[in-house]
């Protein structure tokens, strides 16, 4: 767009988003997790995360889709430059990363980890604080089959869900960059 006609309202409400979700993000993966993890015990940890998960994924796909209808409501399909086409195919990106991670990956996990935590507690395990591997949780997955199937399981889709979180940081950093190179539009 060659000339900037968005309210100022409307982007002060988009960098209010924007701003809430990258504080946001960057507070819970790489502060509350990092310092919960390694002073609580390890099934006190998955209880606070399983509780707190759930707010901050769909909190951050909320936040992530206003920024995208905000952004798209004040560019249209027919203005668009080629630094605008890419904003809102970050925004996109981000927004449907944020919404599989909400709806299924992030839950997967927690309902996994949940079903570990009841296996872990019958062998008297996990009142350890901190990230430290244990013998008796390799032991209790040479051991136990579903126990083994449940840890695979768990590995597999918090991986996914860590990806998909850091590709969301990733695609706020970079609309956070656009904005901050284009300070005079949305």
């Amino acid at each position: 767009m060659s000339e900037d006609t968005t309210p100022v309202e409307a982007k002060a409400i988009h960098l209010m988003f924007l701003s809430a979700l990258w504080g946001m993000q960057l507070w819970f993966t790489f502060i509350s997790g990092p310092v919960l993890g390694s002073n609580l015990t390890r099934h006190m940890y998955g209880c606070v995360q399983s509780q707190l998960l759930p707010y901050y994924l769909h909190l951050g796909s909320a936040f992530a889709f206003f920024n995208l209808i905000i952004f798209a409501l004040y560019h249209p399909l027919e203005t668009l430059g080629e630094e605008e086409t890419k904003q809102i195919i970050i925004h996109f990106i981000g927004v449907t990363l944020a919404a599989l991670n909400a709806q299924l990956f992030g839950k997967w996990t927690s309902e996994i980890m949940s079903d570990m935590h009841l296996l872990e507690q019958s062998r008297g395990l996990g009142q350890e604080i901190g990230f430290c591997s244990n013998r008796s949780y390799s032991s209790l997955r040479l051991s136990d089959p579903k126990y083994r199937a449940l840890a695979r399981q768990l590995n597999f889709y918090h991986n996914i869900s860590s990806i998909c979180n850091i590709c969301c940081i990733i695609c706020t950093g970079l609309s956070l960059y656009y904005l901050a190179a284009h300070r005079c539009t949305l």
